[in-house]
């Protein structure tokens, strides 16, 4: 056999299963800088006295770095001029190496959200680049892929909760082991061939910022993002926080505060379980269906979590498992509607302003929440969450009733 017929054919299927089994694994390594230091806070206001301001700013200042990441490398073309895994790799040892430094730094101090906001820089080459190396290998599983590599971002985010529970009351092992998880990432990543996919990334059009508003589907598909990220990132950043709180009302601290990190490795963990099954679902049943029933169980569960505040221990564990795997299953098929509701050349813009709008709107919630807590206690502190829910519910209905629905999902809204 010629060498250009050994060339076209087909990579095996050993290959694809390899190689998006890498990436999913290095997605989930790396994905464990995102939460670190949240998943310490406790710890850290327990030694250092951290106000609320700081408490928050440790979370969204990553928030705000992933922002200007993503932009940044939109507009520069970053993922189309240099190798996906070679960017991959250097996003992941940079942030290593920024979340390594608060070890060494006052976390009180500017310096602290100064290399949060680095890490978020560099999760914008991580996340995203993921999965545009996992679509490569795409052909009808894209509702798989997109799922499987969201539930990769999910355990990623949930894995220092598990760090922090192991290292005990050592806070600086949490630390040390996400960035030890995202160095082995950066090597890791080295090991995946790129699929037969590839194609160029549309380029950003400033032109078009204004279309994804006038655009009817467009505006309605980015409202009801922007209703799910509302609550996410404000529950994955606080749900820590919140059972431990509640587990010191009915339990001694030492095993209160092992309880509240594995329940909240298991709440936030729990969503890989929804992301992958309404990636697999969401090609048979719709977009709308499957985001508007996300949201609906998952407001719920922000309304209703606060009345088992200091309640029994097993109960509240439930809900938030439920609350973990609803608050995330709607989450990849927002992304995948606008790029089925958008012309193939403002793809990539639609879904960079789309990224860029929903996690500016997180810092608002993320900092948002201690001050709800103040104000309202923790037994209500959650329940405004669910307004975010409760847009995006009426969002996607009104996208369902468009006529271009019919182009969600191949026809299934």
């Amino acid at each position: 056999m010629s060498r250009q017929a050994i060339a076209a054919r087909p990579p095996s299927f050993a290959a694809k299963t390899v190689s998006v089994a890498l990436i999913a694994l290095c997605q989930l390594a790396a994905m464990a800088l995102w939460f670190s230091a949240s998943a310490v806070i406790p710890a850290l206001v327990a030694e250092y006295g951290l106000s609320n301001f700081a408490q928050a700013v440790l979370t969204s200042s990553v928030q705000a770095g992933f922002v200007v990441g993503c932009l940044a490398s939109a507009l520069l073309g970053l993922a189309d001029r240099i190798d996906s895994r070679r960017l991959f790799a250097g996003a992941a040892f940079v942030g290593a190496a920024a979340n390594a430094l608060l070890l060494v730094v006052d976390p009180g101090s500017v310096v602290a959200p100064t290399l949060r906001f680095i890490t978020g820089v560099c999760m914008a080459g991580v996340y995203p680049v993921g999965m545009k190396l996992a679509a490569t290998w795409a052909r009808d599983d894209m509702g798989f892929m997109v799922g499987l590599l969201v539930g990769a971002l999910t355990l990623g985010s949930a894995s220092p909760h598990l760090f922090s529970a192991l290292g005990g009351l050592d806070w600086w092992i949490t630390l040390a082991a996400a960035s030890g998880s995202a160095l082995a990432a950066s090597a890791l990543i080295n090991l995946v061939r790129i699929g037969p996919n590839r194609k160029p990334t549309p380029p950003f059009n400033t032109h078009l910022l204004l279309v994804a508003w006038r655009d009817a589907p467009l505006r309605l598909a980015n409202m009801g993002y922007l209703g799910h990220m509302w609550e996410l990132y404000a529950m994955w950043a606080w749900i820590g926080v919140f059972l431990l709180a509640s587990f010191r009302m009915v339990m001694p601290p030492e095993a209160a505060s092992l309880a509240a990190k594995l329940v909240a490795f298991a709440t936030v963990g729990s969503g890989a379980i929804g992301a992958v099954v309404a990636g697999l679902l969401a090609d048979r049943v719709g977009r709308t269906t499957i985001t508007i029933l996300a949201m609906a169980i998952s407001g719920s569960c922000a309304a209703t979590v606060g009345l088992l505040f200091g309640g029994a221990p097993w109960a509240l564990t439930a809900l938030c498992i439920v609350w973990g795997i609803s608050i995330v299953a709607d989450s990849a098929q927002f992304s995948a509607s606008i790029a089925e509701l958008s012309p193939p050349p403002w793809v990539g813009t639609m879904l960079s302003l789309q990224t860029a709008m929903g996690f500016t709107l997180t810092l608002v919630t993320i900092h948002l929440m201690p001050y709800l807590v103040d104000a309202l206690t923790w037994r209500y502190a959650f329940a405004p969450l669910a307004l975010g829910p409760a847009f995006g519910i009426y969002a996607m209905a009104k996208l369902r009733r468009h006529p271009r629905s019919i182009q969600l999902a191949g026809g299934r809204r």
